[in-house]
């Protein structure tokens, strides 16, 4: 196995009216599994662009991006993919959730806001999310590396 380097990523904790924006990016829905929306960081543009950028493409919303409240790292011992997520609270400032919005890379399928007592209902990632995202803001989390989930 070659060794990589990571991949990072920014993900937004958009809340609203007491719920949480979640995605699920399995393209062909191979997965059940949930996630704050977001994606790869392109060199050159500032990780709030990159974070306002990829949530524009998967959900249609504007927003504002505020502090960093999570780190987040993930691997594939098998192939040597490492990704480092940086969840930032960020709130909407325009766009709707439109259930007829298309992702253009057709990754994203899915978006909804879940109350916190649907979350226990389903399956995402990380698990540290849903107390980060309806905790007090404070100093950023950290979440060891795990190994990814599909």
């Amino acid at each position: 196995m070659k060794s990589r380097l990571p991949r990072l990523a920014t993900r937004a904790i958009i809340l609203a009216e007491g719920r949480l924006l979640l995605v699920n990016a399995f393209a062909g829905r191979r997965s059940d599994l949930w996630c704050a929306p977001g994606g790869g960081v392109e060199p050159g543009r500032s990780l709030p662009d990159n974070l306002k950028r990829e949530v524009h493409e998967e959900c249609g919303l504007d927003i504002a991006v505020g502090p960093l409240a999570l780190v987040n790292e993930f691997h594939d011992p098998r192939t040597g993919f490492h990704q480092v997520d940086l969840f930032f609270r960020c709130t909407i400032t325009g766009g709707r959730l439109d259930p007829g919005w298309a992702d253009p890379s057709r990754v994203v399928h899915t978006r909804r806001f879940f109350a916190r007592e649907e979350l226990q209902d389903i399956r995402l990632k990380p698990d540290s999310l849903p107390r980060i995202a309806f905790g007090a803001e404070g100093p950023a989390h950290y979440d060891p590396l795990e190994v990814i989930v599909q």
